[in-house]
């Protein structure tokens, strides 16, 4: 959850597996002048952004405080995208979405921003490691009345996803967030298409790791793991896959195919 510039050239949606996915990502580094001149979490400085965002409906008022909680907690830019956010949010009520994962919680925007789409009975499944982040969010969840759909799990998300398959959970799942450690990509992205029913939706974030995807001069672990789940998406017979035109967020989306192959 690192490197989130919204920008031009920047932000992957990937759908994959038993999904309809996306993949979003952010162009870092040297593309890192260009993704802030649309970042839309700094719309002040972004006419681009900020006139898109005035042409959408407004965010819900547990969203604006929760940005604005979220400003002053360390590691600020692992925030989520706020018009990915509202994207996601349309997807998932045209789909009628009710039961939804969320794998790195971070302070509970993304989780928020479902819960806020599904219906009263709706659940998400809300993974961390950590309770340092998500404890700011959870009082936020509780005022906007939506604490109730979401299903806090604090252990390692591999542990967490694999209980709910081997609690029966094969294949009823609609929607997974995927905003959490890369390396950990590929696992998740298997444990989802198992959890997620045929024609669900996988959203994986920073998918293109700021450009780093693309220079194969850089192999640090986490841009090698990502490199690895771009090749490996883009071959998977399992799903349907496309990118959205790289300006404002670049999006690659993939839909699970109905029928598994075995």
């Amino acid at each position: 959850m690192d490197a989130k510039t919204s920008a031009v050239a920047a932000g992957t949606l990937a759908v994959v597996g038993a999904a309809v996915g996306y993949v979003i990502a952010r162009r870092k580094a040297k593309y890192e002048s260009k993704a802030l001149k649309l970042n839309s979490r700094n719309n002040k400085d972004n006419p681009v952004a900020e006139y898109i965002q005035s042409h959408l409906q407004p965010l819900h008022p547990a969203q604006e405080k929760l940005i604005k909680i979220t400003d002053s907690v360390p590691r600020r830019r692992m925030l989520s995208d706020s018009l990915e956010m509202q994207l996601i949010h349309n997807v998932l009520m045209s789909m009628g979405a009710k039961k939804t994962i969320d794998v790195g919680v971070y302070t509970g925007f993304s989780a928020l921003t479902v819960a806020l789409a599904i219906p009263d009975d709706g659940k998400v499944v809300a993974c961390d490691i950590t309770m340092d982040y998500p404890k700011y969010g959870v009082p936020v969840w509780k005022e906007a009345g939506v604490d109730h759909k979401i299903d806090l799990r604090i252990a390692p998300a591999v542990e967490s996803l694999q209980k709910m398959l081997d609690g029966g959970e094969e294949g009823t799942y609609d929607f997974m967030f995927i905003d959490a450690d890369k390396s950990n990509y590929d696992n998740y992205y298997e444990l989802g298409l198992k959890l997620l029913r045929p024609g669900g939706l996988m959203a994986l974030d920073n998918m293109l790791w700021g450009g780093q995807v693309m220079d194969q001069s850089v192999n640090d672990k986490d841009t090698i793991a990502l490199r690895a789940m771009n090749d490996k998406i883009a071959k998977d017979d399992r799903v349907n896959a496309t990118h959205r035109v790289p300006h404002f967020g670049d999006m690659m989306s993939a839909k699970m195919k109905y029928t598994r192959r075995v």
